[in-house]
């Protein structure tokens, strides 16, 4: 497949690299376009880039377009596509652009290309009819596209400012064959059956609501999966060196000038006045460890130093932009920041990469790694962003672990590995990260004695593994269909008496396996049995224990469990000892 540059010039890819798939949704979104103006002239068109998973595309119409009108659109852009038509690219000045726009009245482009710098070569793309100003790349051809389809529509407001015109964008998927249509399609349908929010809400974990967007709240089952969660990362972190700490959830306006965020990331911050000085609540965890680590001289010996951080913090996104667990505006970091010297580096980075690995292998999950540079917004000079990312570098390579390179999407401090997990239905999701800081360390003079007796400068980790505690619960949710595994699961056990004249046997049974360290609940409703394993089950509970006449005679329980081929669930009569046995060692 043919990818055509801004230059002319016409690169041969395939759909699985990266900027190949970026130019053939790009080029969709534009037979997207060309269609919606065949079909509405009067329409106006703003932007339409390709994402993560297809593209969209935001249009300016004169009526209320829904998703009745999707079958129309689709139609018209099939008969673009069989068209085969070749793509063109050619530039024009700034007033060439200017004149263009006033004549098709295409308002929302016109608003881009003023912005732009005076004498600047603007780029057009043109397809048949359709020329679009556009940076590109492309694929060659409209006939590439061999299979497409147009999802859902949404509101979504001129560059999104929410003060600005709402918008009416199209999202679309397509692909080279249909049969990768077709599976994506089937994805889809399971991952809307795995959502988050739905089941979250049937399995009584957290709740969304008016009064706090972007706030989750955690209910008690919720809140077993969290602390479950933070146990485990205790435990870990406890046997690999590090020391825990709790920093404020709010500090000062000076202490995010020293660290660059106020700089950088002050959109994203809440901020408040407090004795008349600004204050703001923090967006990361960071400048509060390093705090930490100043409050008294350190020495070599005492280096790599590993603190670790479960601390909440909080970060303003977009109403529009929220989703579930996956994007809020408070979650729980667990952070790390290692302090080391120059010598320690590769080593602590192989360390992270080695302990990321086994929490995602636990989970079942699969990742791949990717190593970002440098971004245009950065801070540090250009020989410690080289040393950093070498560094970065060399540590992955030593592991044998493949990466790819992300140029430009390293954080404004340092390079980073992202470790991007995949899900038992395909989907990836970035959550874990290691990233090398030279900058920090600097800008708050921290310091060390070293062997020769002088002060030194440490290097530091920043460094997570579930990235979010809550939005990995909701990946959990997706990835197992909320049906957690035994040791997860906030309820392990449903005790199913048959009738209440076997609840006091129920409660007996119970109160056994509580002293067993068995997360277990009864139903005691006077509900027909069937009626209760079919709440179990939409419950997701791993083990149900039914109890009657039978096994109150035999001190017994009857054990079925969740899981397993049909027919094949339930296991028998057995004693409690034995099924603790069998089902939790």
């Amino acid at each position: 497949m043919k990818v055509l540059q801004r230059n002319g010039q016409a690169i041969e890819g395939n759909f699985e690299q990266k900027e190949v798939r970026e130019a053939f949704w790009h080029t969709s979104a534009h037979v997207l376009a060309q269609a919606v103006k065949r079909l509405y002239p009067d329409t106006q068109c703003a932007i339409g880039p390709a994402i993560e998973n297809g593209f969209y595309y935001d249009f300016d119409f004169g009526f209320p377009f829904t998703e009745e009108n999707l079958g129309d659109v689709e139609k018209e852009m099939r008969k673009i596509v069989k068209e085969s038509l070749t793509l063109e690219v050619y530039e024009v000045s700034k007033e060439e652009a200017i004149a263009y726009m006033k004549e098709n009245g295409e308002n929302w482009k016109l608003e881009l290309i003023e912005g732009l710098s005076e004498g600047e070569r603007i780029s057009f793309y043109r397809q048949g009819d359709y020329a679009e100003f556009c940076a590109g790349p492309h694929i060659t051809n409209t006939s590439l596209i061999k299979a497409f389809k147009l999802l859902s529509i949404a509101g979504a407001y001129w560059r999104g400012d929410e003060h600005n015109k709402m918008l009416t964008r199209i999202y679309g998927i397509s692909f080279p064959k249909a049969s990768e249509l077709e599976t994506y399609l089937t994805q889809l349908a399971e991952a809307k059956a795995r959502d988050h929010r739905k089941l979250g809400k049937e399995l009584g974990l957290f709740a969304l609501m008016e009064e706090g967007p972007g706030f989750p709240f955690f209910l008690p089952k919720g809140m077993v999966l969290k602390n479950l969660l933070i146990d485990y990362w205790r435990k870990i972190h406890e046997r690999e060196g590090y020391m825990e700490i709790s920093t404020p959830v709010m500090l000062s306006r000076e202490l995010w000038e020293t660290s660059g965020h106020w700089e950088h990331y002050r959109e994203n911050m809440y901020t408040s006045v407090i004795d008349g000085e600004d204050f703001a609540i923090k967006p990361m965890n960071c400048p509060g460890g390093m705090l930490v680590y100043k409050m008294e001289p350190r020495s070599y010996r005492e280096l790599p130093m590993r603190l670790g951080e479960l601390g909440v913090v909080h970060r303003h996104e977009k109403s529009g932009q929220l989703h579930g667990l996956m994007r809020v505006r408070s979650f729980t970091q667990d952070d790390a920041h290692i302090f080391m010297t120059q010598e320690q580096i590769v080593g602590e980075i192989q360390n992270v990469a080695r302990l990321i690995d086994e929490f995602y292998t636990k989970f079942g999950f699969t990742y791949y790694v990717e190593l970002s540079t440098k971004p245009e917004d950065s801070i540090g000079s250009e020989e410690e962003w080289e040393l950093a990312t070498a560094a970065l570098e060399n540590a992955i390579k030593g592991m044998g672990i493949p990466y790819t390179v992300n140029e430009g999407d390293g954080a404004f401090y340092g390079p980073k590995l992202d470790f991007h997990l995949k899900d038992s239905i395909g989907r990836t999701w970035q959550c874990g990260t290691i990233q090398l800081d030279f900058q920090l360390p600097q800008r708050f003079e921290a310091e060390y004695v070293g062997a020769d007796g002088e002060k030194h400068r440490p290097i530091m980790i920043h460094r997570v593994v579930f990235g979010s505690i809550e939005r990995f619960i909701g990946i959990l949710i997706e990835h197992y269909a909320g049906k957690f595994p035994v040791w997860l699961s906030p309820v392990q056990v449903k005790i199913l008496p048959v009738s209440d004249k076997y609840l006091d046997y129920g409660e007996k049974v119970m109160a056994e396996l509580k002293s067993r360290n068995v997360r277990v609940e009864m139903d005691g409703r006077n509900e027909k049995l069937g009626y209760k394993i079919r709440e179990a089950r939409l419950e997701k509970v791993p083990y149900m224990l039914i109890v009657g006449e039978k096994e109150q005679e035999n001190n017994t329980v009857t054990v079925r469990r969740r899981d397993g081929e049909e027919g094949k669930q339930d296991l028998g009569e057995m004693r409690v000892e034995e099924f603790v046995e069998k089902g939790f060692t």
